[in-house]
């Protein structure tokens, strides 16, 4: 017996139904990753390209790093340990947190991607700032959840009495990006603490933390020290930036057994590569290095800032390896400009520029290119 065919389906050019996907996925945006560094326009003076559009380490993997991932390309042939049983041991004798309270993925939103399938599903609800990380809206939206975005204060941070106003019985998730990914400010420990109080104990709270590294306010909370009394609290770190590893993918959680055994079921097996687990565990070893390259890139980041707002620039207190400009409809304007002179910034169309704090020449043209923009703005 043949099938009926439906009627109601986009069809092919050919006229046969298209395949069918999920609703979820109407609508849902693509994750727009910063610019690559190509060559300026034929005929303009800037030679140089800076790509200050992804919050990359300017600087080359730590010493010792390219030895450990040539050693382990020698075994590409086989499968990588599954459990990153090497690099789980090295977390947790550095973060002082037990084994079994870790979990790893292909970055940290490889492992967000885990959590929001253990936490979220369809009918349920998850709650983040807005403007924030640009993948929160794409995999709560996968998962067939609903996204609950609360607006940042006026000066670009978490409304954290927002965020808990908007808890309902169908929340099962509230992710906190600290520092916040566009706008750069970070949570302090008092106002996670009073928030944590208002928030029930079977809904979980994730503290994003990929920027950690770059943090200096003595204020800011560490998620890992509030994990630790929290049974609801998972943390999430990332060896892409601070690291220097973005092209190997490696994130881990921390998070209490029941979250942590609940993400390393939803994991993609194998996911992290034998050569992102030697390079991430050689990187731990080089925490003094590691040190000084930070402190070097936090140095850069305070000078910009410092220039920024003598030029006129409303710039948001920033704890990341980034700044944000307020740009508004003048966002795209901004960016072109930019590119016109080989600095590819990364533009959200109608609010502003999140740009990297990169190597010295980088940040200089950066800062001679908004002298000019706001010079001009003000004739």
């Amino acid at each position: 017996m043949t099938p009926s065919r439906r009627t109601d389906d986009t069809t092919s050019g050919s006229g046969e139904l298209g395949v069918r996907l999920r609703g979820a996925l109407d609508g849902l945006p693509s994750y727009r990753p910063g610019r690559s560094a190509s060559p300026p326009a034929s005929g303009h003076a800037a030679t140089t390209v800076y790509k200050v559009s992804s919050n990359e380490n300017p600087y080359p993997p730590l010493p010792g790093v390219r030895e450990a991932v040539n050693d382990a390309a020698a075994s590409l042939n086989r499968y990588p340990d599954m459990f990153a049983t090497g690099l789980v041991a090295a977390l947790a004798d550095r973060f002082d947190v037990p084994p079994e309270h870790l979990a790893t993925g292909t970055g940290s939103v490889g492992v967000l991607q885990q959590i929001i399938q253990a936490c979220a599903g369809e009918g349920d609800e998850v709650i983040y700032a807005w403007r924030s990380f640009e993948a929160y809206p794409i995999v709560v939206g996968v998962s067939g959840a609903a996204s609950i975005r609360v607006p940042l204060t006026a000066d670009a941070r978490h409304d954290l009495d927002a965020m808990a106003a908007a808890i309902t019985d169908r929340t099962r998730l509230i992710l906190l990006c600290s520092p916040n990914n566009p706008t750069g400010p970070a949570i302090r420990r008092a106002e996670l603490e009073a928030f944590l109080d208002r928030v029930p104990s079977d809904v979980l709270v994730v503290v994003d933390e990929a920027y950690r590294e770059f943090v200096r306010d003595p204020d800011v909370v560490d998620g890992i020290d509030v994990y630790r009394g929290r049974r609801n609290v998972c943390v999430l770190r990332t060896f892409s930036k601070a690291y220097g590893l973005a092209g190997l993918r490696v994130g881990f959680a921390i998070a209490h057994d029941d979250v942590a055994d609940a993400l390393r079921k939803t994991a993609v097996p194998f996911g992290v590569s034998g050569v992102a687990q030697a390079a991430a565990v050689e990187s731990l070893k080089r925490e003094a290095e590691l040190r000084g390259r930070v402190a070097d890139l936090v140095g850069e980041r305070e000078r910009v800032v410092t220039a920024l707002n003598d030029q006129g620039w409303r710039v948001p207190e920033t704890e990341a390896n980034f700044v944000w400009m307020e740009l508004g409809d003048a966002t795209d304007e901004f960016a072109q400009k930019c590119m016109e002179f080989g600095l590819i910034v990364r533009p959200f169309t109608g609010e502003g520029c999140r740009v990297t704090v990169g190597e010295r020449d980088a940040n200089e043209l950066f800062l001679r290119i908004s002298a000019e923009w706001i010079t001009n703005r003000e004739v």
